[in-house]
């Protein structure tokens, strides 16, 4: 837990907070709205005899009493999905709109793909990308398990991504859940932290500045743009951020889910951020129970 002390500064109340970090995190599921509804879900899960909790900001997130949620009946027949209760959070801020045109700029393994093809009904279309192609397979098997017929997947580099492929000139909107140093996982990956480095905090930061400008570059005028990660580190979440404010023609708006939360941070180790960060949004894991996670949600202008 040292690597997180360099958080104390932003965090109140830290020793909660790092008592949280070392405690395993709740069994959390999300219906699959494309091949049930949420009523018949739980129904599913009664019958089973498995016990489940509402989360009250979202309709579709229940937390349940069992470790194994992969072995439930609702699971195998894809009416319930295993994510991580904050990973849903980026997509429900996105909010996409049946028949839209949105880019997963950063998809596998599709918790957050699959949810986005849901919210749209399963219709439009999701241009799901991951530069990794061993991580495509994971992709390709959830969309399928789930029952979405909207997804186009892709293996580029998001940074350089191409619409050349498709006939239409922009999306009308973009999810960035780049990848990071995933400080936030470690109540689901305690090793996370044993090959932690600054250097590499930096080496990622410059990536993923890259796919943000990228996304909003992709995207409409008028169109939004949510960035998110599952990491505490202001490198990786505000700095992207302000860098991506300084080079394109974006604005953060505000936002709001339901949860706990304290607001983007304007300074750190020196630096200062646009002021517009505290539109920003930073989920601790003593606040709801949760994972840790970062989001910010944008609109493209002229």
């Amino acid at each position: 837990m040292e690597t997180l002390e360099r958080y104390e500064p932003l965090i109140e109340d830290f020793d909660a907070f790092l008592d949280a970090c070392g405690r395993s995190l709740p069994s959390v599921v999300r219906v699959n709205t494309i091949k049930a509804t949420v009523e018949r879900a739980k129904r599913a899960l009664d019958e089973q005899g498995v016990g489940w909790t509402d989360r009250e900001w979202s309709d579709t997130v229940l937390e349940l009493d069992t470790t194994n949620p992969g072995s439930t009946w609702a699971s195998f027949h894809g009416w319930i999905h295993g994510q991580e209760e904050v990973s849903a959070i980026p997509t429900e801020i996105l909010d996409p709109e049946p028949g839209e045109k949105v880019w997963d700029a950063c998809a596998a393994p599709g918790s957050k793909t699959t949810q986005l093809a849901a919210l749209m009904d399963d219709e439009g279309l999701v241009v799901a990308n991951d530069n990794n192609l061993g991580r495509l397979s994971a992709l390709r098997f959830n969309t399928e398990r789930l029952g979405v017929t909207n997804t186009a997947v892709t293996n580029q580099d998001a940074r350089n991504f191409s619409l050349k492929p498709f006939d239409f000139p922009a999306f009308d909107r973009a999810l960035v859940d780049v990848p990071c140093s995933c400080e936030g996982t470690i109540r689901k990956n305690p090793t996370t932290l044993d090959e932690w480095t600054m250097s590499h905090v930096r080496s990622v930061a410059g990536v993923q500045k890259g796919i943000l400008r990228r996304a909003i570059q992709a995207t409409r005028e008028g169109g939004t743009v949510v960035y998110s990660t599952c990491t505490f580190a202001p490198e990786e979440n505000e700095a992207v951020v302000d860098h991506a404010l300084a080079a394109e023609d974006c604005r953060l708006v505000e936002f709001d889910v339901g949860l706990d939360s304290r607001p983007g941070v304007t300074e750190w180790d020196g630096d200062e951020y646009d002021e517009s960060l505290a539109k920003a949004k930073r989920f601790y894991p003593h606040h709801n129970d949760t994972g840790g996670f970062f989001c910010a949600k944008l609109e493209v202008e002229a």
